[in-house]
């Protein structure tokens, strides 16, 4: 591999990293819609140049996590209740199709492993509200990789982190305890089949998220980005 090639790879590595602490600090409620991403402090955050951060903002941009004005003043996306809507409208039909995929095909290693996320979700519920959505989506992400389909994973993967935009930007607090004992039906389901059960409860499910959770919220506050970003660059 040249050092071109080599050095390509590891700017895209750092900005893959950058992507990643933000959407986690996004879904946990550290960074709140409206709230300021200037390249400088994610460069002093997670230690890259103004210009690495540049291109993972564009990459969240696109993503539809982050809003890019003409000043060039990145911001954390600030949905509203239409936009949260359409979101869930479309993870539906998303998650409907990794459903589909999976039933009766789920292998028990499969099981055991989305169980695992439901045990954390569940020693979660005493803590932020933040963990507990992330937990949850990683629980959904997870499923659409098990699917080994790599548009639809892609699909899934971000409308998973808008709506956990939305859940942290518009949600009202509410007890897990419901969306715990759905996750495990599902993986019943899943695992068991027909595959229109399992499309049916995972729409099921989703729609009751959406109406726990959804509420007119806040917008962002001014706070200072590197302290809140530290945790997220160095785990």
């Amino acid at each position: 591999m040249t050092t071109t090639r080599k050095t390509v790879r590891a700017e895209g590595d750092r900005v893959s990293i950058i992507c990643q602490g933000i959407r986690h600090a996004i879904i946990d409620g550290a960074l709140m819609p409206g709230d300021r991403l200037p390249e400088d402090s994610l460069g002093e955050s997670f230690g890259v140049s103004r210009t690495i951060a540049r291109h993972a903002l564009g990459q969240l941009a696109a993503e539809g996590l982050v809003d890019l004005r003409r000043n060039r003043i990145a911001t954390v996306a600030t949905p509203t209740p239409e936009d949260a809507r359409d979101i869930f409208d479309i993870r539906v039909a998303l998650e409907r199709q990794v459903v589909q995929h999976l039933a009766g095909r789920l292998t028990e290693a499969q099981a055991k492993e989305l169980q695992g996320i439901v045990t954390r979700e569940h020693d979660a519920r005493s803590g932020p509200e933040g963990a507990s959505i992330r937990l949850a989506t990683e629980f959904h992400i997870r499923l659409a990789e098990m699917t080994g389909k790599p548009i639809l994973i892609r699909y899934v993967t971000e409308i998973c982190y808008r709506a956990g935009l939305s859940l942290s930007a518009l949600g009202r607090p509410h007890s897990s305890d419901c969306a715990i004992s759905e996750h495990l039906e599902l993986i019943r389901v899943i695992r068991s089949g027909p595959a229109d059960r399992a499309a049916a409860l995972v729409a099921e499910h989703l729609e009751a998220v959406a109406t726990r959770a959804l509420l007119d919220g806040e917008a962002g506050r001014s706070r200072d980005l590197v302290s809140i970003l530290t945790p997220y660059a160095t785990g």
